[in-house]
């Protein structure tokens, strides 16, 4: 059977790295296959490619360049490591996807919502998350915590006007692709918003219908 593609999505600060990270383990725990990733990056070259993008010091990268390059990112990384996975019938757990450029450069960045998905319909086939765990937090509060951070990137740095329309894209996001998108309380504790993705994700194992689509 087909693994299982997942992604978690939420503005800056939500807690998708720490929140992925302890359901991974979970999942593992209870003897499913998980591949935990990010994007960009995940493999070698999609790495580089973040390195590129998030460096503070490229500051003149143009709009489109830096759609196009997560876009390039993306595809690498579905070709190395995401199809090979789901191939072999495992979990595939990926900080952000699709939905972040969307978000982030189709209105962060003001290139259009259908811009930016034409550009990455080209790089993943047509290829959906199977299931989409938005962490939802209010954005001012996401951006506080960011303060904490050692490394601020070039995307973290932007104006509070920037992020305002980020959050307006994941509203936009959340509306067109709502059959695979499940919104999760993120200003919870932590363990309590561990559980409840762990919980959506089981369900969705579980569902008969599963073995319906394969």
């Amino acid at each position: 059977m087909r693994g299982l593609f997942i992604t978690f999505e939420g503005p800056d600060g939500s807690g998708k790295t720490t929140v992925a990270s302890k359901v991974c383990e979970l999942l593992k725990e209870n003897g499913y296959e998980t591949v935990h990733t990010r994007e960009p990056g995940g493999i070698e070259i999609a790495e580089e490619i973040r390195n590129v993008i998030l460096d503070p010091k490229n500051t003149a990268m143009d709009a489109k360049t830096e759609a196009l390059l997560y876009a390039a990112s993306r595809r690498q990384h579905l070709v190395e490591k995401v199809f090979p996975a789901l191939e072999e019938g495992k979990i595939v757990i990926c900080e952000r996807f699709l939905d972040s450029s969307l978000a982030y450069q189709g209105y962060g960045r003001q290139l259009g919502f259908d811009e930016v998905l034409n550009i990455n319909l080209f790089a993943i086939d047509n290829t959906y998350p199977d299931l989409t765990l938005y962490l939802d937090v209010d954005e001012q509060v996401g951006l506080d915590r960011l303060k904490g951070r050692s490394f601020i990137d070039r995307l973290d740095q932007e104006s509070i006007d920037f992020h305002h329309r980020v959050a307006q894209g994941y509203r936009e996001v959340r509306k067109r692709f709502k059959d695979r998108i499940v919104e999760i309380d993120a200003s919870k504790e932590l363990d309590q918003v561990v559980n409840d993705c762990y919980q959506t994700i089981m369900n969705r194992i579980n569902d008969p219908r599963r073995t319906e689509e394969q």
